[in-house]
């Protein structure tokens, strides 16, 4: 994982083999009884999203900067 982030997203390389490892770690998490799968790194929803699996996602940068916006506009 730590090498397709850093050898391939952080360099804006998105490759069709890295995101079928992806999609089988989080089908691996789904059968072992995972309920959601939290999208935790900024470069990860460069490969998979809510598509990508039958659980639901939650994308950090998308809540963070959600809730950012809101704190600011008040």
């Amino acid at each position: 994982m730590n090498r397709i982030i850093y050898e391939e997203l952080c360099l804006g390389v998105v490759a069709d083999p890295s995101r079928h490892r992806y999609q089988e770690v989080m089908a691996a998490l789904v059968a072992a009884g995972a309920e959601c799968i939290i999208l935790g790194c900024t470069e990860i929803t460069m490969l998979v999203g809510p598509d990508d699996t039958s659980v639901e996602t939650f994308d950090t940068t998308a809540i963070h900067a959600e809730t950012a916006a809101d704190f600011a506009i008040g």
